[in-house]
């Protein structure tokens, strides 16, 4: 493993029945940086987050965490060592307050929650003002905002993110990414799934483009948005 990365993927694989939805892809996460996968629905973007918080068995490969390996554990144990997930869709408690619901990211922890609840409300100020609203009530984008500010109660050394952009209006779209990198650049390592290429280009310091399961392409974020064939294929534009 690598001294610099928190996490390595080696191998990895996924599947579903007889359906390979991940073959043997390798790429690693450095400490503190931004990593994302870019690539079409169905590409094997979020399965690869699912298997390294446990929600899907790997069919092979290795996920290490700060050196140890996470394949066969459960997922309270991983969410417990420091990796967390936002799930594509929210996933938000709708029948519960937004302080509930922030409180059930941190159902692993016995500390006290107030410094990390105030953190949380000072990243999205929204959920203060709306601390005892129902979640279901919430915009998309508040409930965007309060899937992040969940998953964050965990205190992750690393969180995940699967499509965090997805449904939400453009305006809306731009500050989620303000918040990922205010939460990267306050010590959190980020792993981003999502189709809105362009912007998870401009915010990742790493980049992998990913087709039928296989990383097809990697390199820095920058690297890839001047690349030709990433402009062409999922930022539909060439250089003039």
């Amino acid at each position: 493993m690598s001294s610099e990365n928190i996490l390595e993927i080696s191998g990895l694989s996924v599947s579903y029945g007889g359906i390979r939805a991940v073959k043997e892809i390798s790429f690693g996460v450095p400490k503190g940086k931004v990593v994302t996968l870019i690539g079409a629905n169905g590409a094997g973007k979020s399965s690869t987050l699912r298997a390294i918080v446990g929600l899907e068995k790997p069919a092979g490969g290795s996920i290490l965490f700060n050196g140890a390996e996470l394949s066969g554990l459960s997922t309270d144990a991983i969410v417990e060592k420091g990796i967390t997930l936002v799930p594509e869709g929210r996933r938000v408690f709708p029948n519960l307050s937004v302080l509930e619901n922030l409180k059930i990211g941190a159902y692993m922890r016995k500390d006290d929650l107030t410094a990390d609840i105030a953190w949380v409300y000072g990243l999205f100020p929204r959920l203060k003002e709306r601390s005892w609203q129902k979640a279901g009530t919430l915009s998309g984008g508040e409930q965007q905002m309060l899937a992040i500010g969940r998953a964050l109660m965990s205190k992750p050394a690393v969180i995940m993110m699967d499509e965090p952009s997805l449904g939400l209006a453009p305006i809306i779209v731009q500050g989620v990414f303000d918040i990922i990198r205010e939460i990267n650049r306050q010590g959190v390592t980020i792993l981003l799934v999502e189709q809105n290429a362009n912007m998870a280009l401009k915010a990742a310091d790493l980049a992998c483009v990913m087709e039928t399961g296989t990383i097809t392409m990697r390199g820095t974020g920058a690297e890839l948005l001047e690349n030709d064939e990433i402009r062409a294929a999922y930022l539909g534009k060439t250089k003039k």
